[in-house]
């Protein structure tokens, strides 16, 4: 048995074809790896308090419990029968209950003094929490049954489970495997440390690990098998950016050195403000890299409102002045219009290049989107090829194979969470030589995070916003508890636009025919639209969802919001929609009539999220704040207080004080430090999310790994593989490694064992 083979080997092996299935149904494991890599995210210890009396209603949940008592109870007058089982952990008390012949068949195990795991769905019948039906594995057996005892002697692992898959399944599964692959000596399972390092570090071996994370029999042992398995993690991951950042270090690129007198001094001696310190000094990074003859490979992230566009414009202006031509890539045709129309205000007749009235060193500054019109589309295309066009802004019609560069020296990505690394790659593959690539992000990232899913990139940080920026103040407005409140939030938007302002008001959906259908067809607690939901513009809510299991009402949206508003606490005030599914010349027409001041209140999606820049705008009001996640907020928020006048942001929601998604909120409305709310915000998500499939190419390899707490391990990672891979780029020396990199990054792994 080869090294990768003995963990690729097929789920079904080890379980059968049936239980397979449901591993891969409910929890997404289909090797042995997969499932020796699904870790106990807790365990239970005999006699441990697991507080039955804060049991979340309606969560699926696992307790460890004994029981108390045990009756037989006639109900229907006498016909029917059911079992009332009273399980204690000492600190509180839980009913579970059974019917017909299942009350007779469990009457007979589950008699007082027993102790076992208990899993169901929590409920509430008359005031007492229950669990109906529970699945459950007795811990402690009866007299002279040895394996139940040890069994209960020991650490009990608690497994992510789900409905169908309780703990105590995947216990028996992993246990089978552990058999299995002890009794071969671990042949094939290979260990991706080197032996140095992992001696050095005093980590155990792989199999030892594996061992004690699934059967540990002390806390110590559980701590030794976390700290290796989280260098598995930290490692593997480190040395694949490490080989990327060696490979893109040794490809040739077209130096672009800033050229004097050109474009980007004319552009620059027409600025009406200067620039921050933090954009000078981040340019001064850019055009040193920009002037190598390896490509830049550099991610600027910064706060929203920081001034991100401007530097990205004037690193493409220098590339053009080298005659190259630089891309902006756009997630959306609202924010891709939006940066056309903004570039070629701030250029003027810099932009019309070959045109009229055209200054002498000017570009022409070209659109694509995939829904442009074929003339228009045609023109920009040739525009592209010819090379009269030195800079074009667009979205992933930029990516389409019809589209060619004349000479493309430069790639800058804005708004990098929304792209995979295909996508930006993709793009750069139109270039001779490989171009120079600037990522852009306004979700500000901790530095354990930059290192883990950006590690191939330079960082540079814009944390300074330029002058004449102003305060941005939040509040969260409990709509459901204090309705006058929600009144008084309409009156606040009034009396911004009777003092000639604007404002947005934000919905997590659309609300036509087909979002309806969508929401009758059960979607519960969040946009039928999900995560990106509408279409090219990324309409919908990133996160959040309900707390807890209460029904709760559709979103709210868009169409019916406008109309409530116009009739109601807004009437007489010009109110319009902007949506994901309008077309784009009536997208972009109501932007530049909002841009000109002829709306007074835009109610729209999430579309809006990103880049527009509407100064006059001071008042943002987010419908069902709480289905959106605390990035998005923080995003959606930048909107507002981008001229001379204070910002107003207020976060409506029917989520009572105390509950999860309200803490989210007031988090919100607490800072307007956006580092602060990444922390948060990766606090509430799972790890695994933090390289996602947009970002790996792959499942995500962070099981262990907390890239928030686990900063030292992933700085000393990031050292070590830097290191190894510098004396070994092909890892000839390191096969185990290098076998434990393909496994990570084969996209295609999943599907070809769904198929096997």
């Amino acid at each position: 048995m080869d090294g990768v083979a003995a963990l690729d080997e097929p789920l079904r092996k080890t379980v059968g074809d049936r239980t397979a299935k449901v591993f891969a149904d409910a929890l997404d494991l289909h090797t042995a790896g997969d499932l020796l890599h699904h870790y106990p995210r807790r365990y239970a210890e005999r006699g441990e308090l697991t507080r039955l009396s804060d049991l979340p209603v309606d969560e699926h949940v696992t307790v460890v419990a004994r029981v108390a008592r045990a009756e037989l109870k006639r109900y229907n007058q006498g016909r029917g029968v059911r079992l009332e089982v009273l399980v204690t952990d000492g600190s509180g008390h839980l009913t579970l209950v059974f019917f017909s012949r299942a009350a007779h068949m469990h009457h007979k195990a589950l008699v007082p003094g027993r102790r076992g795991m208990f899993a169901g769905k929590v409920t509430v019948f008359n005031r007492t929490r229950q669990l109906a039906h529970p699945e459950y594995a007795l811990l402690d057996g009866e007299p002279g049954e040895d394996a139940a005892e040890e069994f209960a002697g020991r650490l009990l692992p608690i497994y992510p489970a789900s409905a169908k898959l309780p703990t105590w399944k995947i216990a028996k599964a992993v246990d089978t495997l552990l058999d299995s692959l002890q009794a071969t000596g671990w042949e094939g399972v290979t260990d991706p440390l080197p032996p140095a390092l992992r001696d050095g570090r005093g980590l155990v071996a792989l199999p030892e690990a594996l061992t004690k994370v699934h059967r540990p029999r002390t806390k110590a042992d559980v701590a030794d098998a976390r700290e290796r398995l989280k260098w598995d993690e930290a490692f593997v991951l480190q040395a694949e950016l490490a080989r990327r950042r060696l490979a893109d270090s040794a490809l040739p690129a077209v130096p672009r050195p800033r050229t004097a007198g050109g474009l980007l001094d004319a552009f620059d001696a027409r600025l009406p403000f200067t620039l921050t310190e933090g954009q000078e000094k981040v340019s001064a990074e850019i055009f040193a890299d920009l002037a190598r003859e390896h490509p830049m490979h550099r991610l600027l992230q910064g706060e929203v409102g920081s001034g991100k566009t401007m530097v990205g414009l004037r690193a493409m202006l220098a590339v053009v002045d080298t005659g190259g031509q630089a891309a902006m890539l756009a997630p959306t045709e609202v924010l891709a219009q939006q940066h056309h129309r903004s570039i070629t205000a701030m250029m003027g007749d810099l932009a019309e290049g070959g045109m009229l009235g055209g200054a002498e060193r000017a570009t022409k500054v070209v659109l694509l989107t995939g829904s442009m019109g074929a003339a228009a589309r045609r023109r920009a295309l040739l525009d592209l090829a010819t090379g009269e066009a030195g800079i074009v802004v667009g979205t992933h019609a930029l990516i389409e194979d019809v589209v060619r560069f004349h000479d493309l020296g430069l790639v800058v990505v804005d708004e990098q969470h929304r792209f995979g690394v295909e996508q930006r790659d993709a793009l750069r593959a139109k270039a001779a030589q490989p171009p120079h690539l600037l990522v852009m992000t306004a979700t500000p990232i901790p530095r354990t995070v930059a290192m883990t899913v950006f590690g191939d990139l330079e960082t540079s940080v814009l944390d300074q916003l330029p002058a004449g920026r102003s305060p941005i103040a939040t509040h969260v407005v409990p709509a459901k508890d204090k309705p006058h409140f929600l009144a008084r939030a309409w009156d606040r938007v009034r009396e911004e636009v009777e003092g000639g302002h604007q404002a947005y008001v934000v919905c997590p959906r659309i609300g036509d025919e087909q979002d309806e259908k969508e929401q009758r067809g059960g979607a519960r607690g969040r946009s039928a639209a999900g995560p990106g939901g509408d279409g090219p513009d990324g309409d919908g809510p990133d996160g959040g969802g309900p707390d807890g299991g209460e029904e709760r009402r559709p979103p709210l949206a868009v169409l019916e919001t406008a109309d409530r508003l116009a009739a109601g606490p807004l009437a007489g005030l010009r109110v319009e929609v902007l949506h994901g599914r309008m077309q784009p010349d009536a997208k972009d027409d109501v932007m530049r009539r909002f841009s000109d001041g002829e709306v007074d209140v835009l109610v729209a999606t999430t579309v809006i999220e990103v880049g527009v820049n509407v100064p006059n705008a001071t008042a943002m009001v987010i419908m069902d704040a709480d289905r959106f996640g605390v990035s998005q907020l923080h995003q959606l928020r930048g909107r507002v207080g981008r001229g001379s006048a204070p910002g107003l942001c207020l976060l409506v929601s029917d989520m009572p004080e105390g509950t999860p998604a309200r803490t989210r909120l007031d988090a919100v409305a607490a800072t307007l430090d956006g580092f602060e709310l990444s922390r948060i915000d990766l606090e509430q998500r799972r790890e695994g999310d933090v390289l996602g499939q947009a970002q790996s190419g792959a499942r995500s390899s962070l099981r262990m790994l907390a890239v928030m707490d686990d900063e030292e391990v992933i700085a000393a990672a990031r050292h070590e593989a830097a290191a190894l891979v510098a004396a070994d780029p092909e890892l000839a020396a390191h096969p185990e490694l290098r076998s434990a990199l393909d496994s990570l990054l084969d996209a295609r792994r999943a599907e070809y064992l769904d198929k096997g």
